[in-house]
Order: C-alpha cells, then sequence, then structure tokens
C-alpha cells in the first residue's frame, strides 16, 4: 500500500474513496511516496509543484466514464473513478496508463473481451452516459425526422475545457471541423450540440457564433448524449467523449482534435499529429472492443452504489439503469397535499432524483390557487384520500399513488419506524384490484430475463435464510410442528385498510374468514396470527378471545409471522401479504379476496380477476413485485439501494433489534419523529 499525500479537500470528501484507493495509504501520508491530484486541471497545480519539488510522483485522479446520475455540481458523488500514476487520458502530448493499457488489449483475455462486448451491449441499450439527468431526445421516431436527409451531428464543447488544451486543439480545429463538415455533407442536415450553459451566457463555445446559418440546427437544450447519437447518421468532433459513445452507437466517427480514442483505427482521424503517435509506436491498430475494455474495464474502478464497497462496471451499469429509468418515470413536477411534516420526511428520499420535483402542499384549497406547470402531477398516498382524487379530476392531472413496499423495517409503520422501500405507482395502486396497476402492467407484460430469473432466486433464497418479512416483528424461534393434522394459517388483517375495502368483496372481516376457513375444513389445525397493528392497539380488526377459540386451534399474537409459516401447510387469507411471503416459502395459498399475487396461477383463487391472463413462474412473480416494482432507500445516506441491500440492512437489524419495538410511548413516538425528521432534513441539505 502507498502512502499518498492529498492536498484537496475536494478529493478527501469524496464519497467512498477508501474503496475507489484500497492501494493507498490516506491517512498516514507521511513520508508521502506519491501525491495525488485532480487531473491537470488548475486546481492540481499545487499537488503538482509539490511532487515535482520533492521528486515524487505525481497519481492524477479524474471522474470516470460513466459518473453517476446527476452532476458532482449537484451533489451526486462519482460512481467511477480514473487513477492514472503516468498521466491523464486527454493529455495527448504524453503517454497515460490507458494508452499502455490499450497498446497491451491484442493480448486480452477471452473472458475480459466477453465481459466488455456485454458491458457496450447494456451501455447503449439502457442509453447511459457520463451523467445521466438529462431527458431523451424527443425526436426518438425516424418517422418523425422532418425529411429524409442525412443527419450530421458536430459535437461543441465550452471554452476552457481541459480534453480540448491538452487534445491538441484550439478554436481554429472547430472551425475547421465545421467546414469540413459542410463541405463533405452538401445534402445533409448539419446539427450542432452545445452545451446549455452557452445559450444561456455562463459559458462559450466554439461553433455558437458560426451556426447561425441556413439548414444548421443548433441544439442547445440538455439531451442525453444516448438517445441524441442513435439519432444521427455520422458524427463529427474534437476531443469530445460523445465521440467514443457515437463509436458505441455504430455511428462513424470524424475527428479533428486527439482525443484518446483516436489513432486506434476506429474513427477517421484528421489531427496532423496523429501521424506522429503512429510513427512513434504510441499507437497501433485496436478494434472498439479492446479500446472499450482498456477504458472501462481495466483503467476505470467503480463502487457498488448500493453498498458503497468496490464493485464492478455491471454493479454501476444495473445502477445506473434503474437510477434513470426512475428519473424518467418522476419527471416533472409533483404536488402532494396534505402530508404530515413525520410522512414528508419519510418520503422525500425516494423523490431525490435531478428531474423531480417535489412540492408538499398543505391543502387542496392552497393547491387551486397554485399556477401549474405543463408537467404537473398530483402525487397521494395509498389508495389517494377522496378530496385529492376529486381535484385531479377537477384540474385534469395525472394522479401518482404511493404507498409502502413489501421489504419495508424492523417495526411497525404505526409506531412511526421509517420505511426502506416504497412503491410509485402511475396507473392505479397494487392492492386496488378494480383497475390495472403498475405491478399488474409489469407482471402481465413485462420480460422478463436471465438476470431477473437469477437475482429473484437469490433474494427468495435470503428473504427465507434470513427470515425476513414486510416488517419483521414479534419473536422469531423454532418451534416444533403442532400438530400432525393439515395445519392452516390464517392471517389476520387490519379491517379498514384499502387492500380489505379494494380488494375484499365477500368475506373482509377476520372474524368471517376465521368461521370460513373452519367450516370448510373441520377437521384441519388452524393457526391465526392477528395483524402486528391489531396487536399493538394502532389499529382495528380485533378478533374475540372466545372467537378466537371457538374456531382456531391456536391463536398466536405474540409470534413472528415466519415463525407461524415453518409449521403451514396452507394459507388462507382475504389479501394478506402474508399469502405472498407464504408463496416464496413454497407454501399452498388459498385466497379469498383479489390481491396482487392472485390470478397468476399460483394460487387458488374465490375471485380470480379476468385481466390477469398470464401464468407466472414464482421467480417471475418475485422479480416483478420485489426487484422491478418498489424502490429502496439506503437508511443511512438516504440514496437509493436495492431489494439485496435493503434484505441485508434488515437482517442486521434484526439482529440488533432483537424483533424490534412493537408498541412505542407517546413520548418515545414524538422523539423518534423529530430524530428522523432532523436526519432527513441533514441529508437534504447534503443532497441539494
Amino acid at each position: 500500500m502507498k502512502t499518498a499525500l492529498v492536498f484537496s479537500r475536494g478529493i478527501r470528501n469524496t464519497p467512498h474513496l477508501s474503496a475507489f484507493l484500497p492501494d493507498y495509504d490516506l491517512k498516514k501520508p507521511t513520508p508521502p511516496q506519491t501525491v495525488i491530484g485532480w487531473g491537470y486541471k488548475p486546481t492540481a497545480d499545487k499537488a503538482r509543484a509539490f511532487a515535482a519539488a520533492h521528486n515524487l510522483p505525481y497519481t492524477a485522479l479524474e471522474d470516470g466514464f460513466l459518473r453517476s446520475l446527476g452532476l458532482g455540481v449537484e451533489g451526486y458523488p462519482p460512481l467511477s473513478l480514473i487513477i492514472d500514476d503516468i498521466g491523464i487520458y486527454y493529455h495527448t502530448a504524453q503517454p497515460s496508463r490507458l494508452e499502455q493499457l490499450i497498446m497491451q488489449a491484442d493480448r486480452l483475455p477471452a473472458e475480459l473481451s466477453t465481459q466488455a462486448e456485454t458491458a457496450m451491449r447494456l451501455i447503449v441499450g439502457n442509453r447511459l452516459s457520463k451523467y445521466n439527468h438529462a431527458a431523451d431526445f424527443a425526436e426518438t421516431d425516424a418517422s418523425k425526422r422532418p425529411s429524409e436527409k442525412p443527419i450530421v451531428l458536430l459535437i461543441d464543447q465550452t471554452a476552457g475545457d481541459m480534453a480540448v488544451k491538452y487534445g491538441g486543439a484550439d478554436e481554429h480545429t472547430f472551425q475547421t471541423m465545421f467546414q469540413t463538415a459542410l463541405q463533405e455533407n452538401p445534402q445533409a442536415e448539419i446539427w450542432i450540440k452545445t452545451h446549455p450553459d452557452v445559450l444561456s451566457g455562463k459559458r462559450k463555445g466554439y461553433l455558437t457564433h458560426i451556426a447561425q446559418q441556413e439548414n444548421i440546427r443548433l441544439l442547445a437544450e440538455d439531451i442525453h448524449p444516448i438517445s441524441l447519437l442513435q439519432q444521427t447518421d455520422k458524427v463529427y468532433c474534437v476531443t469530445s467523449q460523445m465521440g467514443f459513445e457515437a463509436l458505441l452507437c455504430g455511428k462513424p466517427v470524424t475527428t479533428f482534435g486527439l482525443p484518446w480514442y483516436a489513432g486506434w483505427g476506429v474513427c477517421d482521424d484528421r489531427h496532423p499529429d496523429i501521424a506522429k503517435l503512429e510513427q512513434s509506436g504510441r499507437r497501433t491498430g485496436r478494434t472498439l472492443t479492446q479500446l472499450f475494455a482498456a477504458a472501462y474495464l481495466q483503467y476505470s474502478r467503480y463502487i457498488n452504489p448500493n453498498t458503497g464497497q468496490s464493485g464492478t462496471i455491471f454493479d454501476v451499469i444495473g445502477y445506473l439503469a434503474r437510477a434513470r429509468h426512475l428519473n424518467e418515470y418522476l419527471r416533472g413536477n409533483l404536488y402532494c397535499i396534505g402530508v404530515s411534516l413525520w410522512k414528508r420526511a419519510v418520503i422525500k428520499p425516494f423523490f431525490n432524483v435531478p428531474a423531480c420535483r417535489l412540492h408538499f402542499v398543505p391543502t387542496a384549497d392552497k393547491m387551486l390557487k397554485i399556477k401549474l406547470p405543463p408537467d404537473a402531477r398530483l402525487l397521494a398516498w395509498g389508495g389517494g384520500k377522496e378530496t385529492v382524487i376529486r381535484l385531479a379530476e377537477q384540474l385534469n392531472l395525472p394522479l401518482l399513488r404511493m404507498e409502502d413496499g413489501f421489504i419495508r423495517s424492523v417495526g411497525l409503520g404505526s409506531n412511526l419506524v421509517p420505511p426502506l422501500s416504497l412503491v410509485i405507482d402511475d396507473m392505479g395502486i397494487y392492492f386496488d384490484p378494480a383497475r390495472p396497476s403498475r405491478l399488474e402492467h409489469i407482471l402481465q407484460h413485462r420480460h422478463f430475463d436471465e438476470h431477473d430469473r437469477e437475482t429473484a432466486q437469490n433474494l427468495q433464497r435470503e428473504l427465507i435464510e434470513a427470515n425476513i418479512s414486510k416488517y419483521n416483528v414479534g419473536r422469531t424461534e423454532t418451534t416444533q410442528r403442532p400438530s400432525e393434522k393439515r395445519i392452516l394459517l390464517v392471517p389476520g388483517q387490519v379491517e379498514d385498510d384499502a387492500s380489505i375495502r379494494l380488494g375484499a368483496p365477500e368475506i373482509c372481516r377476520n372474524l368471517d374468514l376465521l368461521r370460513t376457513v373452519r367450516e370448510r375444513n373441520p377437521d384441519a389445525y388452524i393457526i391465526y396470527k392477528p395483524h402486528p397493528d391489531v396487536v399493538s392497539g394502532n389499529r382495528i380488526g380485533a378478533v374475540p378471545p372466545e372467537e378466537c377459540a371457538r374456531y382456531a386451534d391456536q391463536t398466536a399474537a405474540e409470534t413472528d409471522i415466519l415463525t407461524c409459516l415453518q409449521h403451514a401447510d396452507e394459507v388462507h387469507t382475504m389479501t394478506s401479504l402474508t399469502g405472498f411471503e407464504a408463496l416464496l416459502r413454497g407454501k399452498a395459498v388459498h385466497c379469498y379476496g383479489q390481491p396482487f399475487y392472485s390470478g397468476w396461477g399460483l394460487t387458488g383463487d374465490e375471485h380470480p380477476l379476468p385481466r390477469r391472463t398470464r401464468k407466472l413462474e414464482l421467480w417471475q412473480l418475485i422479480a416483478g413485485t420485489l426487484l422491478h416494482y418498489p424502490l429502496y432507500i439506503h437508511p443511512d445516506n438516504q440514496t437509493m439501494t436495492d431489494a439485496a441491500t435493503a434484505a441485508a440492512i434488515l437482517k442486521k437489524m434484526k439482529a440488533i433489534r432483537q424483533n424490534g419495538i412493537q408498541k412505542r410511548s407517546w413520548f418515545g413516538k414524538r422523539r423518534m419523529k423529530l430524530c428522523y425528521l432532523w436526519s432527513s432534513l441533514k441529508s437534504a441539505k447534503r443532497h441539494r
């Protein structure tokens, strides 16, 4: 491990820095073996001067090519970093570690080549770039093109860009590129992509002032690069990384500067120094796959965004794909009416993506006084209060609904334990069978692939082994089978819960369910498990003890639901999530209502839904329900995570809390509110 001296406070404050630099000791920098600075920017001059004065090597850091969802200036930390102990990739006047890796890429192992091809396909397929906050290009349908002319894209850059300075280019280079593109493509539409800050006057571009010509289209809006590149036929650039992304999209690229990917035979390179690089032995023929493997797999380092530990490019690709989907899903202005300060603090982290602007409005009357933007939508909890539903209809606004996820917490929501997961539904909500929900749409229509299968089966195994359920309350214990008879588990529910009101057309009371199950199964051994919220006294649905004794052989009020499931042969339920948890554990389930997991060929259904025509395998139900429908938030940093990490967190929480807290005092609840609200406010301040 090398001792490293770091002058920059910004570098030291980089989240997960030790995971990026496990081979560097930053805590004991004396005597230093290297000096670390941020690239070759002016801010690193002090570090470079110190290294030169003390005859120490200089190690350059830079953001990786798959950096983050949002911009660094907006608080989004890097998910990939570049560490170069020779030079830096954009400084072509001198060698770099990337250049050496590319020169050695002709001996690329077959496994690494396969990984590169897979990663390239996933990056283009998921439209991923360095930053991923921007909206897709609006004209994604080729049929909407204004003419049949080919489209030639010129990529402008901002003045002061280090890649221009150290890439052998200047203003004249951009002018040459512009004139060449016009001459070589007289029948084409010429598009110029510039930075939004250029037209706003905040920064200067190279092509803005000469682009005001006939047939020149200036694109200054913040467009996601891959979506734009996919609509073009040819790309001209100087040193922009978009040039390499154009190659990934299969577009012919002409370069006029000296970007890191020039001179290897994959582009049409026009810079006069290309020949010198080839003659000096610093450039030779390489394939696009070899370039990608060197730059993205060997040169770049990654963290697993879900855990903060060292990771792979595939960890980052998977995370950014989910984050980008969420960013587009929530894009626009969302108005949430009548939500308490406590619940505001709970839900805010789930909407912390660049494109979402979340507003809390005290009442519907206040909402009527707001001048709404065109992208306004309403956001409601659960099925939505009647006033919010009527308001959405009155204002002709789309309505999003949100609810706790299925892997939630260690402790009850009614005891003010914050959730690790939330579902946000733009079609309905999963517990209302009267209309399709986003979950139902996923289960009915989504193509589940092998990655889904592997991830779902791994998650299923982890949930079973760790005894994880939704709330994880009660005593988890191993017990002997209470009877040799067929054992039926009847889970009680909160009787005024929306899933009962909306999804239980006939039997909607715990006592009626218990009585029906006994009447139909007179010889069975029945275990009745009251709902934890009912036991805690927070919600309604209690069955008198004498009625429990009449119809059930055992009442398990304090026992964890998963302990009850250990010995159950069947679960009989109205709409309880216990039915889904039973399916995960291979139990037979009979539904007297219409829960989200019924109607897919995995349960016995009293009231099947004609809309649900697809027959699912269990892993597909798990993938749709736990992987693709909910959002997960890490409780420590309030950032997006995945189902596997959420399960691991709950496993640790269960061990620490030892079955959690079932009931808090009035003072305890208020203290919990204040603590979590303060934590949430601090987190929101960090991410602004």
